[in-house]
């Protein structure tokens, strides 16, 4: 799963980048954006690690892109710099709350600036179509399908609106599949503070909006971060630093992305996989191998929380906890699965 980190320039955008990813923001990048990977911390996992000692750990994992820095004063170059981003499943506004700065503001621009940049593919497909249909063309009948699909979208950009809540038909769906509409994705705001404080008031302003939000202090957790392991509890307790922002993003994160986790685990690697809520077995056989998908016979699911509980997969089948499923079945949060295949 790739995730876009955007934000105004000195909202911290960098920082909470080098926060999750431990990567340092390469100057030369800027004006390009930069890729790293951010583990997803997991308690379930830790516990599977501890029960089977394997050889291989693979912790789920978080493609970040440290996007370009956007401009407050220059919102028609913003849609240039926000195009990196299209095919990123989400984004994290990262929103300055210190020094003076306007989180209220800066939300509202950012929507806007999201707006805009919509409005300019959608326009720009709208006017080829139109174009098209003043010259003699066998596929008339699907340029005006779908110019009708594409003119109610136009229509509620143009009047400043996200389509997040507009029900797109089929061909709506199709028309826009390679638009990637940054309106139509997740988003989190992550409320950058100076210190550990937390302003409740703010953080429900921001969601009264529509938007899920988290607060966080980047700059000091990242100074935490850097400090020898031996003093990072005592200098994150003293500054009345409370759960790891890292923590709290990623979770906020999968709830805006709608993603479980679930696991394969034995002896030889414990690995965390990402599923979009709603995937069947069959999804997660895929997402594990091409191959195991094209021959599945069926799945083998236990709950890790059981498996911990009870201590080994012998107890959890004792207990006739384990249970075996088609194609069909829906994955759960904190599923393990064993699929049986033939190819």
């Amino acid at each position: 799963m790739k995730l876009g980190l955007v934000g105004y320039q000195g909202s911290g955008k960098s920082a909470l980048f080098e926060l999750l990813t431990g990567v340092k923001p390469d100057p030369a990048k800027a004006h390009l954006g930069q890729l790293g990977t951010a583990v997803v911390h997991d308690a379930r996992f830790d516990g599977l690690v501890g029960l089977y000692k394997p050889k291989k750990v693979s912790p789920a994992r978080i493609e970040l892109f440290d996007t370009p820095g956007l401009d407050r004063k220059d919102h028609d170059s913003n849609g240039a710099r926000l195009g990196v981003i299209r095919e990123s499943a989400a984004l994290v506004q990262i929103v300055g709350s210190f020094s003076g700065a306007d989180p209220l503001a800066d939300v509202q621009a950012f929507h806007d600036d999201l707006v805009l940049a919509d409005l300019q593919v959608v326009s720009n497909r709208l006017g080829r179509l139109r174009k098209d249909l003043t010259k003699p063309r066998p596929d008339r009948e699907q340029l005006q399908a779908e110019i009708a699909a594409l003119e109610p979208i136009a229509a509620k950009l143009e009047a400043g609106e996200s389509v997040a809540g507009l029900e797109f038909s089929e061909l709506q769906d199709k028309a826009t599949k390679s638009f990637s509409l940054l309106t139509r994705k997740g988003r989190l705001v992550l409320l950058n503070t100076a210190d550990g404080a937390v302003d409740e008031a703010l953080v429900k302003q921001i969601e009264a909006g529509g938007q899920r939000c988290v607060s966080a202090p980047v700059g000091l957790e990242l100074e935490v971060q850097q400090l020898p392991p031996e003093d990072r509890e005592t200098f994150a307790r003293e500054m009345g630093l409370g759960e790891p922002c890292a923590t709290k993003v990623l979770q906020a994160l999968f709830q805006v992305t709608d993603q479980i986790t679930f696991y394969t685990s034995d002896e030889k690697e414990v690995h965390a996989w990402l599923l979009h809520r709603g995937g069947s077995a069959l999804d997660a056989a895929g997402t594990i191998h091409t191959d195991l998908a094209r021959g599945f016979i069926r799945a083998e699911i236990m709950a890790v929380d059981d498996l911990l509980r009870l201590g080994s997969e012998r107890e959890v089948k004792a207990a006739g906890l384990q249970h075996v499923e088609g194609k069909e079945y829906v994955m759960r949060d904190g599923d393990e699965i064993v699929v049986r295949f033939s190819v």
